[in-house]
């Protein structure tokens, strides 16, 4: 993730967390206009976009490369392969933890 979007989704925590402890609750226009300004389920497409274009990316390098391509250098075709295998792995833990806090919320008794 990039400093920008870090900082961007540190606000959002922020903006949220004092809204959480305001007493007044959203009301559902609100609460619809928080989520589709760049809501998690936003900010969680966006990364799946992003990890499958660097996938997609790799991919073509590696299949150029093997096609013979004079332009492309091993090194470079190697590293896109393991930003995408990186990329790849940070989502498949983000699934599993986001997965994990659903199970927990489920499991709590009310």
């Amino acid at each position: 993730m990039s400093t920008p979007a870090i900082q961007a989704a540190l606000q959002q925590m922020q903006g949220l967390a004092t809204q959480a402890a305001s007493t007044q609750p959203l009301s559902g226009a609100q609460a619809s206009a928080a989520v589709g300004n760049g809501g998690f389920g936003g900010e969680l497409q966006a990364s799946i976009q992003r990890i499958n274009r660097l996938q997609q990316t790799a991919n073509a390098q590696a299949m150029a490369f093997q096609a013979g391509d004079p332009n492309l250098q091993l090194n470079d075709v190697m590293v896109d392969m393991q930003k995408s295998s990186v990329a790849f792995q940070m989502g498949l833990q983000v699934r599993n933890r986001l997965v994990s806090a659903y199970r927990d919320v489920m499991n709590m008794q009310v």
